[in-house]
């Protein structure tokens, strides 16, 4: 079903300005390239590994531990915003390597399996907070260049698909992950020594499948053959090798932003960041309310990521349809939805389902979408350092917004912090909602 289709590129086909293929009238729209595929294969073994860490780290440090929430805020904020630092570097070290995607993103994907094993040494925040930094590194290091591969082997019809795609197979992983630490805890007796052990081993697997697999260099849509002009405007027309190109230099990335479609894109990502409680703290809420045990705490995260999965390729392909910044918003909105519900006084059985599907709804209309969305904006010389603008953008303000909302649980109660975040995230919403109304069709 995601196979590249062939006829993409045959000669006859549409083109656009930007010399991107455009299915004809009764031609099955292109499908996902190769490179999705294994970029996805590689995602879903290296999330199985991650989310493994991810499911126990929170009830590990609380529990285990004895940190609180202001020192779990902390550490949290480092692990998921950390990689903001090394992003941009990534980005750049992919374009500037001119194909050196797949390499960048291969250390990344190392220097976070080497991590996984040193989880085992560290007891107190300090040497702690140094790994998840560490892994974080990685991750900022491999992301844009992962997400540029995605983008660079897809047409503008087909982007949010792909990414789509991509997000459903790499939520997979997050889905089997915190069911393996599970088993682990209820089979082990040091059940976090093994959940630790294990997720290394599946994380060098990844590594081996990004080597083998992932083609190299940086791969380009298929296009179709110029058609052919009169001999007195042939003449006068600039050729693609005429035409001059971006480069990839660092001053070039960051002028970017000077583009508007892609500086209100990266400022709408970092006003909603601002007000995104990380999902740590969304599954300690959500444990408080139901009153989990700490033995199950471990499946919480399966009901975001099974709804991420149902739901990535369904609205990766409705934003290729009405635009990706629509539902961008509309995903934002599901997240509001759900922190009015862990607000609400309701306590019936379907609560937990209800928040779970809302977070991983969340995460299926905003994370490649907005990858897909972005994409429009950046030149292919410099497609991984504009992505990686937006994504370092995003982390940042969801760095601040964990230690914020840990010093808000601290001082004033998890109920009081959440509801603050809850007001704060309606507000940046309708912001953004005005911001990027003007430019709505930029990406439809």
């Amino acid at each position: 079903m995601y196979v590249a289709d062939s006829r993409a590129g045959a000669p006859g086909a549409p083109v656009s300005a930007d010399g991107a293929v455009r299915p004809s009238a009764g031609r099955r729209r292109a499908a996902v390239a190769p490179t999705v595929l294994a970029l996805g294969t590689v995602s879903l073994i290296t999330d199985v590994s991650s989310e493994m860490v991810t499911a126990v780290l929170p009830l590990y440090l609380v529990a285990g531990l004895g940190l609180s929430p202001l020192g779990f805020g902390l550490l949290d904020g480092v692990y998921n915003g950390f990689s903001a630092l090394v992003r941009l570097a990534g980005g750049h070290l992919a374009d500037r390597g001119g194909g050196r995607h797949k390499w960048v993103a291969g250390i990344g994907y190392g220097l976070s399996a080497l991590c996984k094993p040193l989880l085992l040494l560290a007891h107190t925040l300090t040497p702690i907070g140094l790994v998840l930094a560490a892994d974080r590194t990685g991750k900022g290091l491999r992301t844009a260049p992962r997400d540029a591969l995605i983008s660079l082997s897809s047409t503008p019809e087909n982007r949010g698909r792909a990414f789509g795609v991509h997000r459903a197979m790499d939520t997979a992983g997050a889905l089997l992950g915190p069911l393996v630490a599970f088993l682990i805890l209820r089979a082990t007796v040091d059940g976090y020594d093994a959940v630790f052990t294990v997720s290394f081993c599946v994380a060098v697997l990844g590594v081996l499948v990004l080597v083998l697999f992932v083609p190299n260099g940086a791969p380009t849509p298929p296009t179709a053959p110029p058609a052919p002009q009169p001999a007195a405007t042939a003449a006068t027309a600039p050729t693609a090798s005429t035409a001059p190109a971006e480069r990839p230099t660092l001053r070039a990335a960051l002028g970017l932003l000077r583009r508007r479609d892609l500086r209100r894109i990266t400022l709408c990502a970092l006003l909603l960041g601002l007000a995104t409680v990380s999902d740590s703290f969304v599954y300690l809420l959500l444990q408080r309310r139901l009153g989990v045990p700490d033995r199950w705490f471990a499946l919480l995260p399966l009901g975001t990521a099974a709804a991420f999965l149902l739901l990535a390729v369904p609205l990766g392909r409705l934003a290729d349809r009405v635009g990706g910044r629509r539902v961008f918003l509309a995903g934002h909105g599901a997240l509001l939805l759900a922190y009015a519900v862990l607000l609400s006084s309701w306590h019936g059985t379907a609560l937990p389902y209800a928040v779970l599907l809302l977070h991983g709804g969340f995460y299926a209309a905003t994370d490649g979408v907005l990858m897909a969305a972005a994409s429009d904006s950046v030149p292919p010389a410099l497609r991984s350092s504009g992505l990686a603008l937006v994504q370092t953008g995003q982390a940042l303000a969801r760095f601040a917004c964990s230690l914020g909302f840990g010093a808000a649980w601290t001082l004033w109660g998890d109920r009081t912090a959440l509801l603050a975040s809850t007001v704060a995230l309606a507000v940046c919403a309708g912001c953004c909602a005005l911001a990027l109304r003007p430019a709505r069709e930029a990406v439809s």
